[in-house]
């Protein structure tokens, strides 16, 4: 499903380019719930954009289902993230003048579907996050436990093969945010692919493999023993 062969993301900084990511090569299978971990200037956000589909390695090779992001437009990349990723961030990044059935709705706007054919998806993911009562309130009234529900059904709401998870907790207070990665772990439970991006060893555990990055290269990749 996810495949990195060799990827290196350099930038020109002065006489000393930095590599962002150096060599990097890794292989997330569909259903897996993995956390890439590092601290800051690891290369983790760096990963992160390149998976996600909001940039393109300097050297080396990203394949999503099968398909060479890197060789498509900027136009057929935008669509294929649209379709295929679906994006949780620490912020929320939700529209404040919109009510949590419009920012869960907005994935399924870009992707030009019709109105009438959006309304039973949107209450669907609602649902799911349990926060369908809470679909006519605008984010500022909503806790922040629930903003970030309602950015994860927006993720959720166009059944994508990946779920994308940035630092999802980092804005949470920590019953909160537990709350929120037992969510993640029961979405990997019924199949969805969850890529978790974290500085946080203790939000990494949570997931089922842990992929660790520092300068730019992989230094560990192991599965998580759960604790019976």
């Amino acid at each position: 499903m996810i495949r990195l062969e060799d990827v290196y993301k350099i930038y020109p900084m002065g006489d000393e380019p930095v590599h962002a990511l150096d060599g990097v090569s890794l292989t997330i299978d569909e259903g897996e719930f993995v956390a890439i971990i590092g601290q800051s200037g690891s290369g983790k956000s760096t990963c992160m954009n390149i998976i996600g589909c909001l940039d393109v390695p300097t050297e080396g090779r990203y394949l999503l289902n099968g398909r060479d992001v890197g060789a498509m437009r900027d136009d057929e990349q935008a669509l294929f993230r649209n379709e295929t990723l679906g994006f949780v961030f620490q912020q929320y990044n939700l529209i404040p003048r919109l009510t949590a059935f419009e920012n869960v709705e907005l994935p399924l706007i870009y992707r030009g579907m019709a109105e009438r054919d959006r309304r039973e998806p949107v209450l669907r993911a609602l649902e799911k996050v349990g926060i369908l009562e809470k679909q006519k309130n605008l984010p500022a009234q909503l806790s922040g436990g629930q903003q970030q529900r309602v950015s994860i059904a927006r993720a959720l709401v166009g059944e994508p093969s990946v779920i994308l998870a940035d630092e999802p907790t980092g804005a949470l207070d920590s019953r909160t945010g537990k709350e929120v990665l037992e969510f993640m772990r029961q979405l990997n439970d019924e199949g969805n692919t969850v890529v978790l991006i974290t500085h946080d060893m203790s939000v990494a555990e949570m997931a089922k493999r842990i992929v660790c990055l520092s300068d730019g290269k992989i230094t560990d990749d192991r599965t998580v023993e759960k604790k019976h």
